[in-house]
């Protein structure tokens, strides 16, 4: 090896550098347990395995890598997720027990080779984003131990934030993947609802909860999410749908950011002033952003725990609770027993009114393809926090509690810090499936901004170029009209698995037409007289097996033939026959659908 062990930096790619250079699992298992020890944090975990138990995982690797992704990556577990060999305790004592099998996503991480470490501390039950609700020590932030660490994973984000583990898996309601990742400046990774398996977790509200992945980089965060996510047939709440494809930045993103009413940060110029710089990065990236109101997400956001929702926790640990409600942490069990003052009628009410607010507040992705908000408006010290448990880890949640009840993914990235140098993270939201949009552009703001990693020092490395070409197994389409990215059908895509190569005009040889119909949509028609012009595309890699599926969706006069684009390359995408556009208005001086779109919208 090159480096010495204790200086290794641990992120997959430096870990598979190593390993290819001869590195032996068991010794880098004894470089995580003599880290923890150096660390000298005992809230960081409840529960390790023991160091002989996991040098034995190790070494039953094998000797070299075998291709499977994560071969010899340590990795911590939030104490709500089922490790079989460790009790599950959810930051509870009197309520621990003994798991007769991994939850899914662990069983998952450690069949893709991975080595499990310990079980991370959090908020009890899960309940609360400030990492100081626990019987146990509370972790201390990485970057400032007079802050909170955040919630409710905390020993999950302070683990990878130390250096002590490459990642860690965690749980999200209402921002426990994304608070502490801002708090500690690393990434979390909170992916579309029902994308990871939820088996065998102590959950909040299952309907909307998700396992998380904390991680140093988005590429690496990712990389556990391609392990983790996918359909669980056990798991009446996954969802049928594989990870989404991380491909290269889109060429335009249209980011929504809360307007001048919209901002909270409690107060703080300085946090507001941080926010403001990483937003000219995004920017400077190629962003364009849009002001729009936030008020209405606010209120989506107050249902979670002023409603009726808190009865699913209550519904989690209800004979527990009933029968030793002296146990739980003072002020958990203030929230939880409030969901005794709801009826089952106001439980419907809430579900009746938030599947309306979904389908009322999902009209935004018509105009724009993401949301950037603070992961928090401002951090609070322990002491604070301590005496105004309450109000001050409410305020946290005020950009990240509306998130799952409205069925979006998030990603949360170090953005740029304070002046003082107090983390200002901030958060990609994105509808259901957008997860590897997301992941393009905050790889991209997490490098734009330079901030040091965690305790570790060193800043995000750029983001892994990915091929702008379809790989094995994926087939290329080219879009023209509203499954464009940030249009209306770009979710079909999405849902589908596709991801973005690239954005790229046909050759001269085309017409776009204006189709009539009760939808307007484009028809792009090859012309042989000489009158064709270029028309912007956009090129994206769909899964070989959902192109039959999609492509039968496609309406009478469109179809799908071979597209000649203006790079030179061709492939498939939508044409429309000769006849279907006979009367229809030709719209080519527009460019684009997206150009004719934009005009509609200001006429």
């Amino acid at each position: 090896m090159t480096t010495r062990l204790s200086e290794l930096a641990f992120d997959l790619a430096s870990l598979r550098t190593a390993y290819a250079e001869g590195l032996d699992p068991a010794a880098v298992v004894d470089e995580v347990f003599d880290r923890i020890d150096a660390l000298n944090d005992p809230g960081v975990f409840i529960a390790l395995v023991d160091r002989e138990t996991a040098r034995a995982a190790a070494r039953a690797l094998g000797p070299k890598p075998d291709g499977r992704p994560l071969w010899g990556v340590p990795f911590g577990i939030k104490d709500s997720i089922d490790f079989a060999g460790l009790p599950t305790t959810a930051a509870c004592r009197e309520f621990a027990y003994e798991p007769a099998r991994h939850a899914p996503s662990v069983e998952r991480t450690l069949a893709a080779g991975a080595i499990a470490i310990g079980k991370t501390n959090l908020d009890q039950f899960a309940t609360g984003l400030v990492g100081v609700r626990t019987p146990y020590p509370v972790p201390r932030n990485t970057v400032d131990p007079t802050l909170v660490p955040g919630g409710s994973s905390s020993g999950s984000a302070v683990a990878v934030a130390a250096g002590l583990v490459p990642f860690t898996l965690g749980t999200d309601t209402a921002g426990s993947g994304r608070v502490p990742a801002g708090l500690n400046n690393i990434v979390g990774l909170k992916p579309t609802v029902g994308l990871t398996p939820t088996g065998g977790v102590v959950y909040s509200v299952r309907l909307v909860d998700g396992v998380t992945v904390f991680a140093q980089t988005v590429d690496d965060g990712y990389a556990v999410l391609g392990v983790i996510g996918g359909y669980d047939p056990e798991d009446g709440f996954s969802r049928d749908m594989a990870v989404p494809q991380l491909g290269p930045l889109p060429p335009r993103t249209r980011v929504a950011i809360p307007d001048a009413a919209s901002r909270r940060f409690g107060g703080s110029a300085a946090a507001e002033a941080a926010f403001d710089a990483t937003l000219a990065d995004v920017r400077a990236l190629g962003g364009e952003t849009v002001e729009i109101d936030f008020e209405p997400y606010f209120a989506v956001a107050r249902m979670l725990y002023e409603g009726s929702w808190v009865a699913s926790r209550y519904h989690q640990i209800r004979d527990f609770i009933e029968a030793s409600p002296e146990t739980l942490h003072p002020v958990t069990r203030e929230i939880i027993e409030g969901a005794r003052r709801f009826s089952a009628a106001d439980a419907y009410g809430d579900v009746y009114r938030l599947l309306e607010l979904r389908r009322e507040l999902g009209r935004v992705w018509d105009t724009v393809d993401c949301m950037l908000v603070p992961t928090f408006p401002r951090a609070h010290t322990v002491e604070a926090v301590l005496a105004d448990p309450i109000a001050l880890n409410s305020e946290l949640g005020t950009y990240t509690n509306f998130v799952n009840l409205l069925d979006y993914c998030a990603l949360a990235v170090p953005g740029r810090p304070r002046a003082d140098g107090i983390p200002a993270g901030v958060t990609l939201i994105g509808p259901a499936g957008a997860d590897g949009r997301l992941a393009a552009l905050g790889a991209a703001i997490h490098a734009a901004g330079g901030v040091a990693i965690g305790a570790l020092g060193r800043p995000a490395p750029q983001p892994i170029v990915r091929p702008a070409v379809a790989e094995a197994g994926e087939i290329e389409i080219v879009v023209v009209g509203a499954h464009l990215s940030g249009m209306a059908l770009n979710g079909e895509l999405l849902k589908r698995g596709a991801r973005f190569l690239r954005a790229v005009p046909t050759a001269p040889l085309y017409r776009l037409h204006l189709l009539d119909g009760a939808t307007p949509r484009p028809g792009l028609l090859r012309v042989a007289d000489g009158s064709g012009a270029p028309i912007e595309t956009e090129v994206w890699a769909l899964p070989a097996e959902s192109f039959g599926p999609f492509v039968a969706g496609i309406p009478s006069p469109l179809g799908i033939g071979t597209l000649a684009l203006g790079d030179g390359t061709s492939a498939l995408g939508f044409l429309v026959e000769a006849a279907g556009v006979a009367g229809a208005p030709d719209i080519t001086s527009f460019g684009g659908w997206r150009a004719y779109a934009r005009s509609l919208k200001a006429a």
